[in-house]
């Protein structure tokens, strides 16, 4: 009976054997879920990486080598306006010389400026001898010359619309 109460003890574990086995068996199942999910962020790193550096340049080539699909833009160029600018008692005249060109959507809308010009002329004369030389400093000036002829175009020739105002040169002196 002996050997049955020894074979009972080790198999019920008496001191608690049992016990120390379950949480053993959970570390390891632990480690073993903890590795699979670090290999996967790892290969998941690695795929990513291969596509950001390798298989992302196919699309880019093939976006290069698509034709353009927009039409080429026409530039119409004005003639040079000199004016002198806004001034008060005290100050120097100072002068504004600007070359203007006008980015058209298409050859025909050169057709339809080329009537209105003068009264392209005016508006542009009228704007620039309003304004003060402090309207123009800066790149934030220049933006808000540029805005304010390309409206006032777009006024002149409504309902069809220019592209941009674009400035080949400006000299404030």
């Amino acid at each position: 009976m002996a050997t049955t109460d020894e074979a009972q003890s080790k198999n019920t574990g008496a001191d608690g054997d049992e016990g120390k086995e379950a949480p053993t068996k959970r570390k390891l199942s632990l480690k073993i879920i903890i590795m699979a999910v670090g290999g996967l962020v790892v290969l998941g790193g690695i795929g990513g990486g291969y596509y950001f550096f390798f298989a992302g340049h196919g699309k880019e080539e093939a976006a290069a080598a698509a034709p353009p699909l927009s039409k080429p833009v026409v530039f119409l160029d004005m003639p040079d306006l000199l004016v002198n600018l806004s001034s008060t008692a005290n100050d120097r005249t100072q002068y504004l010389k600007v070359k203007i060109t006008l980015e058209l959507p298409d050859q025909a809308m050169s057709a339809q400026i080329q009537p209105v010009m003068p009264r392209l002329m005016d508006a542009f004369q009228t704007y620039l001898r309003e304004l003060r030389p402090t309207d123009l400093d800066g790149s934030a000036g220049l933006y808000r010359l540029k805005e304010e002829l390309t409206r006032r175009v777009n006024a002149a020739i409504a309902p069809s619309r220019i592209n941009a105002v674009l400035f080949k040169e400006i000299v404030v002196q």
